[in-house]
């Protein structure tokens, strides 16, 4: 089983690109997913949705990228960004109440115009250095 919990930054200022109601949210990505067995909107100032599906961390992540822009169709959103999926594994114990604990996925499911400006302003390259490789991901549209 892996299990994602989300977070998302919308970089992307246009009314065309709406923010989301999680509840919503959480039924168009059941909806629209291939894998995601479950999805549960989170109480948490960061963050906001817990999937769960039984594949790999880069096939959920890939379907969730996937998912989210046909979503976003399907409401009549704009889809000219770039939807970018940046995971890290939780290899330690995770902090009492905290949705992200050992062994899930920190996802932050970035919607931005230009995914190598927004990489580059949060030093990608920097924060993912020292991690194992299976422990983390990047997958864009």
């Amino acid at each position: 089983m892996t299990t994602f919990v989300l977070s998302h930054n919308l970089q992307v200022q246009s009314e065309i690109v709406p923010t989301f109601n999680l509840n919503a949210l959480a039924d168009g990505l059941k909806k629209h997913s291939q894998l995601i067995n479950n999805v549960g909107v989170l109480q948490h100032p960061h963050w906001i949705l817990l999937l769960e599906a039984t594949c790999t961390p880069t096939e959920m992540a890939f379907d969730l990228i996937h998912a989210w822009k046909s979503l976003r169709s399907e409401l009549g959103h704009d889809t000219s960004h770039v939807v970018l999926a940046l995971g890290g594994r939780k290899d330690t114990a995770g902090l009492p109440g905290s949705p992200l604990q050992e062994g899930y996925w920190g996802v932050d499911l970035v919607e931005t115009p230009d995914s190598t400006e927004f990489l580059a302003a949060i030093n990608w390259a920097e924060l993912k250095k020292g991690r194992p490789v299976d422990g983390v991901f990047e997958l864009s549209t």
